[in-house]
């Protein structure tokens, strides 16, 4: 994916940053939790064609989190 391109392009509901997954061939907006598809190399930034993420997905993580580490698992350190 070209990153002057992923520089421009924001979310089409609340136009706010992007984050891209290179894996998943999607560019997720955290705020909305949806996460638009790549196809063929071209970001389809249409909210009916996204995904909706789920609860963890929308989590943000940070240096000292792992993705995909549950709620419960935070309260218990």
């Amino acid at each position: 994916m070209d990153k002057e391109l992923l520089a421009m392009l924001v979310c089409p509901l609340c136009n706010g940053k992007l984050k891209y997954d290179r894996e998943a061939q999607e560019l997720r907006c955290h705020y909305d939790g949806l996460a638009y598809p790549i196809k063929e190399g071209i970001p389809v930034m249409l909210p009916e064609e996204a995904r909706v993420m789920d609860a963890d997905e929308k989590l943000p993580t940070s240096p000292g989190r792992s993705p995909g580490r549950s709620q419960e698992r935070l309260g218990d350190a």
